[in-house]
């Protein structure tokens, strides 16, 4: 079979937290007007199937290709219920509601879901005052958490931290989380869309009953953890070894994705990985990716999967840009590694997401 970058159609959520910071700011093309708060860039989720737009399978389902080529399209010997990652921009103009995402074990037995939902944010634009809540302070009760939600008073029970663009907030299934305004982010997560509520409005901005109300934060504190407290980080540098000027940070890391921004000044090879695909985000001016059939181009905030059995590649700049790299990480050899190679301690490296316990140095 020959493969190719995978582009893909992009699915349009118009809650009430987005302005139009996705086209305006960002620079994405064709979507529609109006609010435009969310563009699922890659995705395998029933409600929001991506439709590959480019090569040979243009027309098909990205879901044709996870359940007939997971070796070659996803990485050899995966296999799963549908594309493991799902990508999007997020446009927060408004605050978003503050809520939580199952974990994978409480989507089992709660939702009957193969698993939940771990997501990271990377910073792309914010105002200079911008924060995210996340986490719950050490040693509040659950009284004191109900009560704070029905005041919406969420500091009092949640750390709020200020954020700067290129951060990233790695945020685990069960974690309270939230974020805006004037917040543009990319996001990277499991491919679910399960979610609990403890706001007295829905995504839309209509009002709950009280009773519904009471009833979202009663099931929102039965998935709730409170065993992790997500911070920002600028991310971690790994070591150069490629083109002049060209850098390349690991942003968050743990056992579901890895993300990482690459900042190419000049041209990048990106070796074979048939163990594992690429999900490519491209921040800047198109690039090209030049590889063993082709050249592909991936124009200003337009995503591809670039898929395992593709071989090695090239990524050729116009100019300076930024891609966002996504994939499935063996954390010991993609991320611990490298970055202990590179000279970073391990409660440095620890703090990109879940890397506990570190692997051991022999």
């Amino acid at each position: 079979m020959r493969w190719h970058p995978i582009k893909l159609s992009f699915h349009v959520r118009t809650y009430a937290f987005g302005e139009r910071l996705i086209p305006e700011r960002l620079g994405k093309q064709g979507v529609p007007e109006g609010i435009v708060a969310e563009t699922w860039e890659v995705s395998d989720h029933p409600d929001a199937r991506a439709t590959i737009t480019s090569g040979p399978f243009a027309g098909r389902p990205l879901h044709d290709l996870v359940e007939a080529e997971p070796d070659g399209l996803v990485g050899e010997g995966w296999r799963g219920p549908h594309f493991p990652i799902l990508d999007k921009f997020l446009d927060a103009s408004h605050p978003l509601p503050v809520h939580l995402h199952a974990d994978d074990e409480t989507a089992r037995r709660l939702h009957g879901e193969p698993h939940g939902k771990t997501e990271a944010w990377h910073i792309l634009w914010c105002a200079e005052d911008a924060t995210v809540l996340a986490g719950i302070k050490p040693g509040k009760t659950e009284a004191e958490l109900v009560a704070a939600f029905k005041a919406q008073d969420y500091d009092a029970v949640m750390p709020r931290y200020p954020i700067t663009p290129g951060d990233t907030v790695y945020v685990p299934g069960g974690v309270l989380h939230g974020f805006g305004p004037d917040t543009l982010i990319f996001e990277i997560q499991q491919t679910s869309d399960l979610a609990q509520s403890v706001m007295p409005t829905d995504l839309h901005g209509n009002r709950h009953s009280d009773a519904q109300w009471n009833a979202n934060i009663a099931a929102a504190m039965a998935e709730l953890k409170t065993d992790f407290l997500p911070a920002p980080t600028h991310g971690l540098e790994k070591p150069q070894d490629q083109g002049p000027g060209n850098r390349y940070t690991v942003c968050c890391a743990g056992p579901h994705f890895a993300l990482e921004r690459w900042t190419l000044a000049a041209t990048h090879r990106e070796p074979a990985h048939p163990e594992r695909c690429l999900t490519l985000s491209n921040l800047g001016d198109p690039v090209g990716i030049a590889y063993d059939g082709g050249v592909a181009t991936l124009g200003r905030a337009e995503s591809c999967i670039v898929p395992a059995a593709l071989g090695a590649f090239t990524v050729v700049p116009d100019r300076r840009t930024v891609l966002l790299a996504g994939y499935l990480p063996h954390l010991e050899r993609d991320v611990v590694a490298l970055l202990r190679a590179a000279g970073h301690t391990d409660d440095a490296i620890r703090t990109l997401g879940e890397i506990n316990p570190l692997p051991r140095r022999w």
